[in-house]
């Protein structure tokens, strides 16, 4: 059985092997202990739940991007989000999952599971395979939409397929091995970053920094819409068309939320009651920080700025939920709402970067912020450990810091290269005659809001 507890995402490993029940393949269920047979099957029936519930974030994110994008575009953002799912499942499932879950080669990615090969779903062994399966396969799908919303507007349809196929069959799996690798055949497959102890409980690095970053390398290659930067390098606001879609989008992805974090305990416990107040907290505290900061430097509550500190909350919060009191939930999401107002600013302003809904701001930066926060703010009597401001060693914020770093230069790094290779074998960015007319109409043929549409041909 398991014998090292694993302060990251998943307490599947140490509940599950505690009541006895199934936790890998090969480990028998006990079949004279019917309590047992119950909690395997609540477990199952949460893990499926929380799943569902992630998978319904899919429509959270593709309104919150069309909202905040114009309506010449609306069904290209769409179909992205559609392809992320459905062409990502299909690449997480033959290759993704066997490199981020599989027995592990020279501490560096996995070498087995691929396409889910010699699962019986007869078994209560194969059972929980499939259903964790699934779950991990809409959290590649996560990853990979947040990289739609960085480079929206621009991005030729075709070269954004096979982007989104790289993304969920191999950056996010590889450094997702390197965190959450003991998940599912325990400390055989388990990677690097949590044999050092890394915590990141439902995924702020592991999940939304790493769309962040790949994001972050599409938009430099990409470059910025045209007429987003004057001649003299003033940005200009390109306002989103329907605020309305996008709130919506947000209230999803709260939502949403609830499977994504009390979810990733994977076991039917209590602890998935505290892990839902510490989201939400959080969520409601970076509201108000995004809310009172623009507010504050610009005389009026912005919505759009406000609907990111919310989301802004909800990264930051996914990697300590289950490590951080609610009070300290509060506090982390203030700091959140805050930090993304000025980092949208610093990529639109200073570093020219042009990200039409805030992305790399929301799911990078953030993810980070709350990454590290679990070195500070861990709270005793919550998880497992406990953070510097609560008397705990300093060593765990540099193991945080290390896998922050770490895996922004993965992510990055192959991003970049991968936007490069594409952009090289088959363009990625659409023409400027296209870009004008929308990419409804030159990718898609078809208006998204058939009849409402005002084009103009500089």
């Amino acid at each position: 059985m398991i014998s090292r507890i694993t302060v990251h995402k998943s307490r599947l490993v140490l509940g599950m092997a505690a009541l006895g029940v199934l936790t890998a393949p090969g480990l028998a269920l006990a079949q004279d202990a019917p309590e047992m047979l119950l909690q395997s099957n609540a477990n199952i029936l949460w893990t499926l739940i929380a799943a569902i519930l992630v998978m319904f974030m899919q429509a959270g994110f593709a309104c919150v991007e069309c909202g905040f994008t114009r309506a010449k575009n609306a069904g290209n953002i769409l179909m992205k989000n559609y392809l992320d799912f459905s062409a990502g499942a299909i690449a997480f499932f033959l290759v993704g999952f066997g490199l981020m879950f599989g027995a592990d080669v020279s501490g560096v990615f996995g070498s087995s599971g691929f396409a889910l090969g010699g699962t019986d779903s007869t078994t209560a062994d194969g059972q929980w395979t499939l259903t964790f399966w699934f779950f991990q396969s809409v959290f590649a799908a996560t990853a990979a939409t947040i990289v739609s919303g960085a480079v929206a507007e621009r991005t030729k349809f075709a070269s954004y397929i096979v982007l989104s196929i790289i993304i969920t069959g191999f950056i996010y799996p590889i450094s997702g091995h390197w965190a959450w690798g003991s998940l599912w055949l325990g400390d055989a497959g388990a990677g690097w970053l949590e044999n050092l102890g890394f915590a990141d409980f439902a995924g702020s690095t592991v999940v939304h920094s790493v769309g962040a970053w790949v994001g972050l390398a599409g938009a430099m290659v990409l470059g910025p819409r045209l007429g987003k930067y004057s001649a003299d390098g003033t940005p200009r606001a390109i306002p989103g068309h329907n605020i309305p879609l996008a709130a919506l989008g947000v209230f999803i992805l709260w939502f949403g939320w609830f499977g994504f974090n009390p979810g990733s305990t994977t076991t039917a416990d209590g602890t998935i009651g505290y892990i839902a107040v510490n989201t939400s907290l959080c969520a409601a505290a970076g509201t108000l920080g995004a809310m009172l900061t623009v507010w504050l430097k610009y005389g009026k509550p912005d919505p759009s700025m406000t609907m990111n500190g919310a989301l802004a909350g909800l990264v930051a919060i996914t990697a300590g939920c289950y490590e951080l009191a609610p009070l300290g939930a509060i506090g982390l999401g203030i700091v959140a709402g805050i930090v993304c107002v000025f980092s949208v600013e610093f990529l639109d302003k200073v570093l020219k970067i042009d990200d039409p809904v805030g992305a790399i701001s929301v799911h990078g930066v953030c993810g980070a912020l709350g990454t590290l926060a679990v070195g500070l703010l861990a709270a005793p009597g919550y998880g497992d450990l406990t953070g510097l401001f609560y008397g705990g060693s300093i060593n765990q914020l540099f193991v945080q810091a290390l896998g922050v770093a770490v895996v922004f230069a993965w992510a990055f790094g192959t991003g970049f290269i991968a936007f490069t290779v594409v952009k090289a074998v088959m363009g990625v960015r659409a023409t400027k005659e296209e870009e004008t007319k929308g990419l409804d109409i030159s990718e898609h043929g078809m208006e998204g809001y058939n009849g409402f549409q005002i084009f103009t041909v500089e």
